[in-house]
């Protein structure tokens, strides 16, 4: 698709809650590009929790008063492959059958995770205004199983000519925290974190990025649990701090 005029911004729980800087971030590198950025008041979560835990009416009602904060027929990106896997993926399947199907689907296809949107639609390549830097890239499961996406956010990286991006071994593992899996499986999350925060430790990297903060939640905590590690930001933050120039 060409260059929308004007997109939707859907903020998630996590980043409206935990890492407003990096939604604002975002909102930043869209209207930077000239892009009108409305941020409906009447969005919420997504639904993806309670359809998680297999509470469906529930989940169908929070996605419902989704469908009714965002209508109109432009782009709504996602700082999130989570959510955005949601939206496109299981609010399909969620209002198979019911009135507001045909929403549903109208919604899904007009959805875009943010690194996809900034490489596919926008092209973005800005000049690097920062020093150099080593940075490790944890890509979510829902960014590399659920939408296929995690080339962006390696891409957008490369587009730093500052940046040196650095894989940590079994790059392809969840980090695990899974949402409500961190929940009921708690040691198992503990495990899985553990490990994932070692190999990210092992690349010497001073600066941890993903789309996710889901992900970047689990690993930070993790990381604090151990007495320090690089430092976090979501990959929205480290695009806009590199290449505004303040």
């Amino acid at each position: 698709m060409n260059k929308p005029d004007e997109v939707y911004f859907f903020g998630t729980c996590l980043i409206d809650l935990l890492y407003p800087r990096a939604g604002l971030c975002a909102m930043r590198l869209l209207a930077r590009e000239g892009i009108r950025v409305l941020y409906p008041q009447g969005q919420t979560c997504c639904g993806q929790p309670a359809y998680n835990s297999g509470f469906r009416d529930e989940a169908r009602t929070v996605a419902a008063s989704q469908l009714d904060a965002l209508p109109a027929d432009i782009p709504v990106i996602v700082p999130s492959a989570s959510c955005a896997g949601m939206f496109r993926v299981h609010y399909p399947q969620l209002f198979a059958g019911t009135e507001n199907e045909a929403r549903a689907l109208a919604l899904a296809g007009r959805v875009y995770e943010l690194t996809e949107f900034l490489i596919r639609v926008l092209d973005f390549a800005p000049e690097d205004l920062g020093p150099p830097i080593d940075v490790a890239l944890h890509n979510s499961c829902s960014a590399r199983r659920e939408l296929g996406v995690a080339a962006a956010a390696l891409d957008l990286l490369a587009r730093l000519a500052n940046v040196r991006t650095l894989e940590p071994d079994h790059a392809y593992e969840c980090c695990g925290f899974g949402g409500t899996f961190s929940v009921k499986e708690p040691e198992i999350s503990a495990a899985m974190a553990a490990d994932k925060v070692a190999a990210i430790a092992a690349t010497g990297a001073s600066l941890l990025v993903s789309q996710d903060s889901g992900c970047l939640m689990n690993l930070e905590g993790t990381f604090r649990r151990r007495n320090g590690g690089p430092e976090v930001k979501h990959i929205a933050e480290l695009l806009w701090d590199r290449t505004n120039g303040d």
